[in-house]
Parts: C-alpha cells; structure tokens; sequence
C-alpha cells in the first residue's frame, strides 16, 4: 500500500530590512524627518560609519580625523541620525535642520576629544601594562550583558518586521534569564540598553491636540510635528504591542534586581578599635587643684566598672557595667562602651554618683583603696545619690577602671 504523501510547508523568505550602499538611493526630494527614518530603518550601520567617517576626512583637519580613528567604530556608527546629517550635508544640505547642523559639529568635536583622551590613556597603559589591556569590570559586564540581550534582540527585530503578527508577550525571559543566570549588575546594565526607547512612544502618548500646539513655540511645534510624521506608518496598536513587550522585559529585569536584595548577605561591619571609639570623647587628662590624672581612655572600652570624678562639681561616679563578663576581659557584648562623646552599656540603676563634701581626703583614701574595698566606697559617702547620664566633659577625670 502507497504512503501518503504529505505536502511540503514552503518556507517562509522574509525581505532584507536593510541593505549595504542604500543611502545614495535616498530620493533626492525627501524631508529631514523621512530622511531619517529612511537612513535608520533602510541602511546598515556599517554603511552609517562609512557615512561618518567620510564626512569627517572631507570637512576636519588630520588632528580631529587621527583622534576619532582611535575610537571603537561602535562609538562613531552608533547614531543613526547624525548618519543621516553627514550624508544629507554633503548631498541635499538645504534639507538639514540648523539643530543637526550644529549638532554634527558638536558631536564630532566631543568624539575628537574622547579619543585624544583615549590615546593618552592607551600610551599611559603601554608603559605599566607592555601593551597588555586588560578589561574593566565595567566593561566586561557591558560585553557580557549585550550577548545576553541578542536573542531578546532578535525577537524585538519581528515587530519591525511584521508589527500586525508581533506577539508582545512572546518571548519567555524566565526561561531566558534562568538559563544565563545574570547577577544583578547584568540586569542593571540591560536596563539602560532599554530606558531610551521608550521614550519617544511617552512622547506620542502626550501629543498635544492642535488647539495646545498653537499656544507653543514655533520651535515645540516644529518638534511635536517632526515627531508624529517620524512614527505617522505605524498604528497606534503596533506602538502599543512594542511598549508591552518592553514593559514585560524590564519586569523581568527588575525580578532579577530585586531577588539579588533580597538574598545579598548583610555586609558584616568591621569592628572598630578602641583608640577609635574614644577618640571623640571628652574627659580631663590632668587636673592641678586635686593632683589628678586621667587614665588611658581606650580601658574603659569593655571594662566592668569605670570611677569618674568632675573636678568642677566635685561629684564622685562609679559607672557599672549591664552586661559584666565575669572574667573581667571585656569581650565582645560585654562590658562598657564609647560612643561619640558618650559612654554607653552602663547599668542605670547601679551606676550612681555623689558629691564629695571633703574631696582631698575622699581622693586620697579612693587612691589607696583596692578591690574589696572599693565594693563599699560609695555607701561610706554621706550625701545623696544621683543617676549618671554617661557624658563625660572636659572637667570629668578618668580615675579607674576593673
């Protein structure tokens, strides 16, 4: 028994969008805004550095030509619009808008300076580096993110090509995305590839009716005119299913963003040193009238008890700690602090000062007494307790720690 044949699917030939040496097919009689769009939709951006290039050789001096020659070409050939000026100036010039005009010039010069800074930074290299170059971070997360987007890149290409047909929420980037697993500066940097293009469909968005375009400027209504022409081949729906489609790609981007914070370990601070923490604080070093010097301020960092003495108030303090290491050597989450000017991790209820009616006697006994002794030193004082609020100022002395 014969098999059945089945007819075979004919492939699809889609049109070349573009081609190489277009821009001498541009019609002779064209406005700038078609030109533009002619040269953005129709050209190669080979045939746009092609363009540039030949009209800087033509129109600058050696200088300006060797200088922009250093840059990558994706630095002069990424402007499809400034394409369009250098081959319009040199061929229909009256078509050109005195803002282009200027602009190429502006542009071109900022170019011829970005790649005398290039050059000097290359020679600089070639001395520490032998000619070895080494990418940047930077760089290395923009090469790494523009293959990233190629795929998402290729299926953007279909709206320009068959916008009716376009599926906005076509392309899967949980799968994508999953697949390359990009950190969170990939997306970042993905993110900017994209921030532009929306801008000029924000603007259709906002088109202002004829009655507000009359109260503008002529220049804003120049602009706003320019802009409805460029897009006036495309329907509103279309405009609607690319802004969906890049609405659903920066979502996703943003996912990428926001997953990366939430599972980012905290950064763990380094602790700071003694000498650090008492740096700002405010004590007494020596005092004349009592014989008094202070002690080394970075003790009290982790000290179970510090005895303070305010040689202008004669007031007698004894500072106790709220979380006491037993074995008296302050570790970590133990013992007193410093913080700014103020000493902190102190029990307030414990921690009491009075004041000292015969200070030279009270000083002298304080001085030779010891540990055991120094348990009752403030019940022996026969005046009224009051609370410590851990400042300390230039009239406090540091007597003791343990």
């Amino acid at each position: 028994m014969a098999k059945a044949t089945t007819a075979r699917k004919k492939k699809t030939v889609r049109a070349t969008r573009r081609g190489t040496n277009k821009l001498p097919l541009m019609p002779a009689k064209i406005t700038w805004n078609r030109a533009k769009w002619y040269t953005h939709y129709e050209v190669e951006s080979k045939e746009w550095l092609e363009r540039v290039k030949l009209y800087i050789k033509n129109n600058y001096d050696k200088t300006v030509v060797s200088n922009i020659n250093k840059l990558p070409d994706w630095k002069v050939a990424g402007k499809s619009h400034w394409a369009c000026a250098a081959y319009c100036l040199e061929n229909i010039p009256s078509i050109v808008p005195l803002e282009y005009k200027e602009g190429i010039h502006k542009w071109i010069l900022d170019l011829a300076e970005e790649g005398a800074a290039v050059a000097q930074e290359k020679k600089a290299e070639e001395k520490t580096k032998k000619n070895v170059y080494v990418p940047t971070i930077q760089e290395r997360i923009r090469d790494q993110s523009v293959d990233m987007i190629e795929d998402i890149d290729d299926w953007l290409e279909t709206w320009i090509e068959d916008p009716a047909t376009f599926d906005p929420k076509g392309f899967d980037f949980k799968k994508h995305f999953d697949k390359l697993q990009p950190s969170q500066a990939h997306a970042r940097k993905m993110k900017t590839f994209y921030d532009g293009v929306l801008n000029d469909y924000d603007e259709l968005e906002r088109m202002p009716t004829a009655g507000q375009l009359k109260k503008m400027s002529e220049h804003d209504q120049d602009m706003w005119t320019q802009l409805k022409e460029g897009y006036a081949h495309l329907k509103k729906a279309d405009i609607k299913k690319f802004r969906t489609a890049i609405e659903e790609l920066m979502a996703a981007l943003d996912f990428i963003i926001d997953s990366a914070k939430a599972t980012r370990k905290p950064r763990k601070s380094k602790p700071k040193s003694a000498t650090k923490l008492v740096e700002k604080l405010k004590y007494a070093k020596t005092d004349e009238k009592y014989k008094l010097a202070s002690i080394d301020p970075t003790l009290i960092v982790g000290a179970n008890e510090l005895w303070v003495f305010n040689v202008k108030t004669r007031k007698l303090g004894k500072y106790v700690a709220a979380n006491i290491d037993p074995k008296g050597m302050g570790r970590d989450g133990t013992g007193l602090q410093v913080k700014g000017t103020t000493i902190i991790g102190f029990d307030e209820t414990a921690s009491v000062q009075k004041t000292v009616r015969k200070p030279d006697e009270v000083l002298k006994e304080f001085k030779a007494a010891g540990k055991v002794k120094l348990r009752t030193f403030m019940d022996n004082i026969n005046s009224v307790d009051t609370k410590l609020n851990g400042r300390c100022n230039p009239d406090t002395i540091l007597l003791k720690v343990s």
